[in-house]
């Protein structure tokens, strides 16, 4: 870590494992919201979660931290976990008083190849954060720093923005906001977003054409 604080109340799991890039990026080519209508549109993040910079493109894999109300240190041990491509995913339990994110971890998410941040609960620095070009998501913005005692765990499945987020699982997010993918349906979505894209395809040529017809 790069901060000197005591990490014994932060527990880390790290025995899971990360769905493949490659599948993942099949399915992240497209948007959030056709990705959700072939997920029966379920597994979407309330819009409370919203993007704080204008990057809100992204997609990976979940890197889950809980984390007491106000408090980042474990955020700071995820980061010691993390491998390129993750994406933090905190339950910070909803609170924006005190936020948990700010420019410095943005700083260490990018030299890890950290690929977003999703936060239920607060950022600060957004200015700088946008200017670093890392997507953030989260509930709120508040400028009040947090603490860094803990507790916390890494590594477990978390909720966030209402949704269950297990560890090494796909989520991707886009303007109109986060879609979490299990890792077992990437490749059967990977066909049927494509077949999804051709009907809706298909329904604006006809919308479009019945236009032309009538003007």
């Amino acid at each position: 870590m790069f901060i000197n604080a005591s990490t014994e109340s932060i527990s880390v799991t790290t025995d899971w494992t990360r769905a493949p890039l490659d599948q993942i990026e099949a399915v992240a080519r497209y948007p959030v919201a056709l990705i959700g209508d072939i997920q029966r549109r379920m597994g979407m993040m309330v819009s409370a979660i919203r993007p704080m910079t204008k990057h809100a493109r992204f997609h990976g894999t979940i890197l889950p931290v809980l984390t007491r109300e106000g408090d980042n240190l474990a955020i700071h041990c995820a980061l010691d976990e993390a491998v390129p491509g993750d994406v933090l995913v905190i339950n910070g339990n909803s609170e924006v008083n005190r936020s948990l994110f700010g420019d410095l971890l943005a700083e260490i998410c990018l030299a890890r190849g950290i690929a977003g941040g999703v936060i239920d609960g607060a950022t600060r620095d957004v200015d700088e954060i946008e200017a670093m070009g890392l997507p953030v998501f989260a509930r709120d913005v508040n400028p009040a720093g947090p603490t860094k005692t803990g507790p916390g765990t890494v590594g477990v499945p978390v909720a966030c923005g209402n949704v269950v987020c297990n560890p090494g699982d796909a989520i991707i997010g886009d303007r109109d906001g986060i879609i979490v993918v299990s890792r077992n349906d990437l490749v059967p979505y990977a066909t049927k977003i494509v077949e999804q894209e051709t009907f809706e395809s298909s329904l604006r040529s006809k919308i479009r054409e019945t236009a032309q017809k009538r003007a």
